[in-house]
């Protein structure tokens, strides 16, 4: 539902806003977090839901979620502050769970069936119970029914209907997760197996109730920022587009800068790093060592393949993400620095609070939070001058190239060839985490040897995360513009190649 700007995307909106605003103006946290609901909910008659007071219920819980805090026990009285004050602090992680859903907000919508809708014409033939495998159909009062009771949702009766009259009906979160982590509870509302969740945010985004939410840091950055830290901002290249057309990436570090960012600096100079150690893991692995090697740069994809496919763990690079790796540059040559990394993903907040990695990044926001800031600071691209413009020209066009589909694997196969024109770089590459799931098991059976894999958890990549602003399409042409319009240099004679070494302790740090 990205590029749609719908009443769930207006609420969440206004909130990260509004929650930027909290920080900004600091005074009593605890009172004024009260009043939020009623700003954002403003009036006396319900709008969306059948009660202005569960309205508001529910946006108390999104605010208590976007500063970090934990969902409130239905059963228990707690108020909405609650825990507010110990939140102001310059640094917090992300405590699990990352993706909560509100319960009191979630639909309660069916599981997976399959239905006889209006459009059933009782036709002669009846197609739908001769292939029903199970008997499951019969024919009442000249239309076609399914008992739920004997159907195995095999999905037979659909494909032959010939007039489409049999629909799927499938909860929206639970279609969107590839990992088959969203259930039912008790009350048939959605419930999230942690176990095989991986926070790609996919149900998120896909839910058209707005009752799942992944946790934020706004709060907390910019509490850093008015502690006087030093808070440099490392923005993913899906930015592009992100802000609206007048958003240009020249225009990016001085809205920043307005914000209280110290710097801006682009993700896709890690990413030609990352491409560099992932292209000398595989000339050096593949097929000597091991059959193939996939790619590591998204991390719910490559904690996905470890959790299903733990065999397979060994042959996922090793390098360290470009967050990661920009993060880890950075502090090397300011250790005192604050790092904020800005991008599409909810993967990377659970990604930054490793235990390995929560001393490179201090914060991960997405482009969605950020937006809350930029409104919350009136902050519009429109009154940027042509004085404050600042090119953003540190990474190469394969670097900035990692945010869409594909984009991973050509880095690294370039690099490759330049290293050794010769050798032919076999490569294959899936988008989501159904699809992503079918090429490992295809790996696993053989039909990849020699190959480079590349896995991306959102359909269409970066792009499609679950913290971005703009429709898939539109932002993919965008990045590929701003592919084309990088810097012609050769990633291997990058100047930012005298950090390699700090790639040399990935090993043991993924």
């Amino acid at each position: 539902m990205r590029g749609i700007y719908s009443s769930v995307t207006d609420i969440r909106r206004k909130v990260f806003t509004e929650v930027a605003r909290l920080a900004y103006e600091e005074g009593d946290y605890a009172e004024k977090i009260a009043e939020l609901p009623y700003k954002i909910v403003p009036g006396s008659k319900a709008v969306y839901r059948e009660s202005i007071f569960l309205e508001r219920a529910i946006v108390e819980e999104r605010l208590r979620l976007a500063i970090g805090l934990p969902l409130r026990p239905i059963e228990e009285h707690k108020s909405v502050a609650d825990g507010i004050e110990e939140s102001a602090i310059a640094e917090k992680y992300y405590d699990p769970p990352l993706v909560n859903i509100i319960k009191f907000a979630c639909n309660g919508c069916p599981e997976t069936h399959y239905h006889v809708t209006d459009c059933c014409q009782g036709c002669l033939a009846h197609p739908c119970q001769e292939v029903c495998p199970k008997g499951a159909i019969t024919i009442k009062h000249g239309k076609s029914v399914i008992d739920q009771s004997k159907c195995i949702k095999c999905g037979r009766c659909q494909s032959v209907c010939p007039y489409n009259a049999i629909n799927k009906m499938e909860r929206p979160c639970a279609r969107a997760c590839g990992m088959d982590a969203i259930g039912s509870d008790e009350e048939g509302k959605a419930k999230i197996d942690y176990d095989k969740c991986v926070s790609c945010g996919m149900c998120l985004v896909n839910c058209p109730f707005g009752a799942i939410v992944d946790k934020g840091q706004i709060f907390q950055l910019i509490t850093a920022m008015k502690k006087k830290k030093k808070v440099i901002a490392i923005v993913a290249p899906a930015f592009v587009g992100q802000f609206g057309p007048k958003a240009s990436p020249e225009k990016l570090t001085a809205a920043m800068k307005k914000l209280g960012f110290a710097d801006v600096v682009e993700v896709a100079i890690g990413a030609d790093l990352c491409s560099i150690e992932e292209a000398k893991d595989f000339m050096r692995e593949v097929p000597e060592h091991q059959p193939f090697m996939a790619t590591s740069c998204c991390p719910a994809w490559s904690v996905m393949a470890k959790k299903l496919f733990p065999t397979l763990a060994p042959y996922i690079s090793m390098a360290l993400t470009p967050m990661v790796l920009t993060a880890r540059m950075l502090k090397k040559d300011d250790p005192d620095a604050c790092i904020a990394f800005i991008g599409p993903c909810a993967a990377k907040k659970l990604e930054a609070s490793r235990r390995t990695i929560r001393s490179d990044v201090d914060f991960v926001l997405t482009f969605e939070e950020l937006m809350g800031m930029f409104n919350a600071k009136g902050v519009t691209f429109e009154d940027i001058t042509d004085e404050e413009k600042v090119d953003l020209c540190e990474g190469t066009g394969d670097g900035r190239g990692f945010a869409v589909s594909g984009g991973v694997a050509k880095a690294v196969a370039d690099v490759i060839h330049k290293l050794d024109p010769e050798r032919e770089v076999k490569v294959v590459s899936a988008q989501g985490l159904k699809d992503c799931r079918k090429l490992l098991t295809l790996a696993k059976a053989g039909k990849y040897d020699g190959y480079l894999l590349e896995g991306m958890a959102c359909p269409g990549g970066c792009v499609a995360g679950a913290g971005t602003l703009q429709a898939v399409e539109k932002s993919t042409a965008l990045v590929n513009k701003y592919v084309k319009d990088a810097p012609l240099q050769n990633s291997l004679d990058s100047k930012y190649e005298i950090n390699l070494d700090l790639i040399t302790e990935s090993h043991d740090d993924k």
